[in-house]
């Protein structure tokens, strides 16, 4: 007599937290493209669709589009964290993989223009406003100290406020209809600064 599996033996296995981060890593990967070709205004159901799951998989993992946007940004500095930690290290590595990220991500710029001075302004009236700018400026200030731990003695960069406001000047030439133009553009704008940039590609391990 032929044995058919029972409903409970043909459900698939439940990967449960697996599944979860595996989840929340392609939502992140689909972020950063998104908003790469259309900007932070994407619709979050293109996210969604992009990273192969629901909607309501994306809104479990992030409430709303602001939590979405920050685990990108979180995501871009934690490479570049993660490049300057790495044995053999140089600074012209660590700024590819920084230039990498900024043709990846317009979020990512937003941050390296984020206003660091700490002060108010007028229509910053609200306390979730004013978190949003603390984050950035924290998230900023650990992309400096990440490049900073490269700078040699007599680097043209080593001024006090040098490395990032070259920083904030290449982001802002990173601009373009294709990845490749955003990079050409960048690579560009570090030779017009005479400053030497290594592979522009992701940190890999």
């Amino acid at each position: 007599m032929t044995q058919h599996p029972t409903a409970e033996e043909r459900r698939p296995a439940n990967d449960g937290p697996k599944a979860a981060a595996r989840n929340r890593a392609a939502l992140i990967a689909a972020a950063r493209e998104v908003y790469a070709e259309h900007g932070l205004d994407a619709p979050l159901s293109g996210i969604a669709r992009r990273a192969g799951v629901g909607q309501g998989v994306l809104y479990r993992h992030f409430p709303d589009r602001a939590a979405l946007a920050d685990a990108v940004l979180e995501e871009n500095v934690r490479e570049v964290e993660q490049a300057a930690a790495a044995a053999g290290a140089t600074l012209a590595g660590v700024l590819g993989v920084l230039t990498w990220h900024l043709t990846e991500s317009a979020a990512f710029i937003g941050l390296l223009h984020a206003d660091r001075t700490g002060g108010r302004t007028e229509d910053r009236t609200e306390d979730r406003t004013d978190g949003v700018h603390a984050h950035a400026s924290a998230l900023s200030e650990r992309v400096a100290r990440s490049l900073r731990g490269h700078l040699t003695d007599g680097h043209r960069l080593g001024g006090a406020d040098d490395l990032m406001l070259a920083v904030a000047m290449v982001s802002g030439a990173v601009t373009g209809p294709t990845r490749a133009e955003r990079e050409r553009r960048a690579l560009a704008a570090w030779r017009l600064l005479g400053v030497e940039v290594g592979a522009v590609r992701p940190f890999a391990g």
